[in-house]
């Protein structure tokens, strides 16, 4: 008596015959840090605030996942919605909503059950440098070929004369009770009242506030001469003062 082996089935075809089955839905929890944002009435006082605080640190929000928090605010849907606009126009980009009972289409998702973490300090305002005070040099002798005498701040006076290769800088303005034959710029803190005296008038070059003469350009007038200097409408001005 014979017997019929049956075919051999090939696992390709098999699986496809058979109905598939639905793979199982996976659900994973994450957790992410988050940055809240808990605006408190008067809503325009807060706002001037964010934006205090943006101007000293602009990196303070960027990059960040921001939670907004409206439990103090109790905001109406539109001063929600005008409220999320606010925070849009500042950059900064809101994943959900906590403390509001309801959000309108459109808006990020309402969020419950968040639990509170470090509070992140904003930087402080840095302190504002104190002013300059502004005082005054008083060279006793003369100044010599090659030296230089700088006061940012101030007048400078000289008792003896400057030669020539010397070079004064004053903030305020320049006197000199001797010859003038070096270099003098006065007004060198952007002051174009400051001016310049010396008994004999013989310098190399002369400035106010950002102009400067050369000796080529001031003629022979006053050579030998006690002079000013000043400024007029933005030209440098040259008289004497016998």
């Amino acid at each position: 008596m014979s017997e019929t082996l049956p075919e051999p089935i090939d696992p390709e075809t098999a699986q496809a015959a058979s109905p598939s089955a639905p793979r199982p839905l996976s659900l994973r929890g994450r957790a992410f840090k988050a940055l809240a944002l808990s605006p408190e009435p008067p809503l325009p006082e807060w706002l001037a605030g964010l934006d205090a605080a943006l101007k000293r640190s602009p990196t303070l929000l960027k990059g960040r996942a921001v939670i907004l928090d409206c439990a103090q605010l109790k905001p109406e849907p539109d001063a929600l919605e005008t409220l999320m606009a606010e925070l849009k126009a500042r950059g900064i980009a809101v994943l959900g909503i906590e403390g509001a009972d309801t959000v309108a289409a459109g808006l990020p998702p309402l969020l419950i059950k968040g639990q509170p973490s470090e509070t992140i300090e904003i930087p402080s305002v840095p302190a504002e440098p104190e002013p300059q005070v502004v005082t005054s040099i008083t060279v006793e002798g003369s100044v010599r070929s090659g030296q230089s005498v700088i006061n940012p701040t101030g007048d400078v006076t000289v008792m003896g004369s400057v030669s020539s290769g010397a070079e004064i800088l004053a903030g305020g303005s320049i006197h000199v009770y001797g010859a003038l034959r070096g270099r003098a710029i006065a007004g060198a803190a952007r002051n174009p009242r400051a001016r310049i005296y010396c008994r004999k008038f013989e310098p190399e070059l002369l400035g106010i506030d950002r102009l400067v003469r050369t000796a080529e350009d001031m003629g022979t007038a006053l050579r030998g001469k006690a002079a000013q200097v000043w400024l007029d409408n933005g030209n440098i001005r040259m008289a004497s003062l016998d």
